[in-house]
């Protein structure tokens, strides 16, 4: 399987959550230039909102 987190040349948010014991990871970078990374389910949850609220699709607004 290919590499799926996000680059500089490729922006996104990538999330993976292997098995419902183990806790969620996240990254995230923005084209403005903005990274992020999380883990545990809580902090992505917050990671995801502060990715909608400010990167992502605030830019394409």
């Amino acid at each position: 399987m290919a590499n799926l987190a996000p680059t500089q040349s490729a922006p996104g948010l990538h999330i993976s959550k292997p098995s419902p014991s183990e806790p969620a990871t996240a990254s995230a970078v923005c084209h403005c230039g903005a990274t992020a990374s999380a883990t545990g389910d809580a902090q992505v949850g917050a990671l995801v909102a502060g990715w909608n609220a400010n990167h992502g699709p605030a830019h394409e607004e």
